[in-house]
């Protein structure tokens, strides 16, 4: 049933690239829609028969591959895979539905996007890390080019920016993946043969530190984070979508795969920095957010913000804050996705996105009431407004985090009171006010552009409402994962002497 997730958009990408007919854009459309809807219900489908009790990885799969690498074709979902992977695959379907149906070499570009979501999901199955690292590294190609082709004008530095800034992210963590095998004395990558308790808290803190240099790129967390403005800004709607909705989580889902869960010893001991480097990562990215006039660049600058949360919950390692990260991936990941969306309306409509040519898009008559009405509840739940699902999780994320550092999670609350501010600069700026001339006469805004937004605004409510149905999945698996880190945390003092 895992396997499917995976050679579905495969299959996808290959009809559509290699049929033998000239195939229309509108006809590549369509089919990359089929396969994109079909992986969604798929998805769903696993979740009706996930068992939410059940803390171990379930469907899974696993095939001899490469045997003298120590390589299986191990698959497995448990409650913090399932989410993202629900996430993954709605997101898909709405970044194929947002594509504009005249851009060039369609089949190529869908056949693209139908790649980069079976490396994802990939990413999410894997339980052998080296097969996580290959499809870690089977999206970077897609979105690649996806940004270099079809991206803005600086498209080519925006797109080589973030090959570099990924293949050094890929090399860092490989490398901590062969230590961890090797050292530990494993004859297999696979996650449930590898011990590493036998390492000592110094190998620990090298391989951790790798770990947390190659996620925290894609991420990303500051001063990583450079790439991540240019390529918003130069890539298309659609992949700003799937890039700050899906693939920014791989990060912050390696972290806790691989950094929190198979090295709890040394994410203990740096647990403090890495909270810090929360708190750093939040108040920057928020400040260079007030400072954009770009809305898309404002959004973009708004993820590292975000994003230092799912880190701060991840060094406090409390059952709650644990939950909080990742109710903070989901929320953002909806969040991020129906805010990028909007702006790409903006953008097509009013052929800007300067906060200093665009004004009083909020007007009845001549403007875009819909899409400014949308806007204001997806800024509220970037926000923290409560009722909506930012609240929630950034809640969690804050009482969870409090007990275990009550100075880093205070400091970073400043930054949900900065997220209003650069939220209502750009709502004052390019909605309020009077239509200014450079954006009169706007073309008509269709249902069809605002159905994507629709569905996001209201899964943001419906989350936000009744969290629950959210969190019980997950509940179980953060909460057996988090036990393993207490018992380590309790045993760290004789290993620091030992060290």
């Amino acid at each position: 049933m895992l396997s499917a997730l995976i050679l579905l958009p495969l299959f996808g990408a290959a009809l559509i690239g290699f049929w033998p007919a000239q195939m229309s854009g509108k006809l590549s459309r369509r089919v990359a829609l089929l396969v994109a809807i079909i992986i969604l219900l798929w998805t769903v489908l696993l979740a009706i028969k996930f068992n939410v009790a059940e803390v171990n990885q379930q469907f899974v799969e696993f095939i001899p591959w490469i045997e003298s690498l120590g390589l299986t074709y191990n698959l497995g979902i448990d409650g913090l895979s399932l989410p993202l992977l629900v996430l993954n695959g709605l997101l898909t379907c709405i970044a194929i539905y947002s594509s504009d149906a005249s851009l060039q070499r369609p089949r190529f570009y869908y056949s693209l996007i139908l790649l980069l979501c079976a490396g994802v999901t990939g990413a999410f199955l894997a339980q052998d890390l080296l097969l996580f690292f290959l499809f870690y590294e089977l999206e970077l190609i897609p979105l690649y080019l996806l940004i270099a082709i079809w991206g803005g004008e600086r498209r080519g530095y925006a797109a080589t920016k973030f090959l570099i800034y990924t293949a050094v992210s890929g090399i860092l963590i490989l490398a901590s993946f062969l230590g961890m095998v090797w050292l530990s004395g494993s004859s297999s990558f696979a996650l449930a043969s590898l011990d590493t308790s036998t390492l000592s808290l110094t190998t620990q803190l090298l391989l951790l530190g790798g770990i947390l240099v190659g996620f925290g790129i894609k991420i990303p967390l500051v001063p990583f984070h450079t790439w991540l403005p240019d390529a918003h800004v130069e890539a298309s709607t659609p992949i700003s979508v799937l890039l700050a909705g899906v693939l920014l989580k791989l990060g912050t889902y390696g972290l806790l795969r691989f950094g929190m869960n198979l090295l709890p010893e040394a994410w203990t001991y740096l647990a403090p920095w890495l909270a810090t480097w929360a708190v750093v990562s939040v108040l920057f990215g928020s400040s260079c957010a007030i400072a954009q006039t770009d809305m898309k660049k404002m959004v973009a600058y708004s993820s590292i913000g975000h994003m230092g949360y799912v880190l701060l919950a991840a060094a406090a390692a409390t059952p709650l804050s644990t939950l909080g990260a990742v109710m903070q991936m989901i929320s953002h990941g909806l969040i991020s996705a129906l805010l990028f969306l909007l702006v790409g309306v903006v953008y097509k409509k009013a052929g800007s996105r300067d906060l200093d040519v665009i004004k009083g898009l909020l007007n009845p008559e001549r403007g875009l009431p819909v899409i400014g009405s949308l806007m204001i509840l997806g800024v509220m739940a970037s926000a923290g407004v409560p009722g909506l699902v930012g609240f929630i999780s950034e809640f969690i994320v804050f009482r969870g985090s409090y007990a275990v550092f009550p100075v880093q999670t205070l400091i970073s609350i400043i930054g949900t009171g900065l997220t209003a501010v650069y939220f209502l600069i750009l709502m004052d700026r390019a909605f309020f006010g009077r239509l200014s001339a450079q954006v009169t006469n706007l073309p008509r805004v269709f249902w069809s552009d605002r159905i994507p937004a629709v569905i996001l605004a209201v899964l943001i409510v419906i989350f936000g409402i009744q969290p629950a149905w959210l969190v019980r999945w997950t509940e179980p698996t953060i909460t057996a994962m988090v036990n393993t880190q207490n018992v380590v945390a309790v045993s760290l003092e004789p290993a620091k002497s030992k060290t």
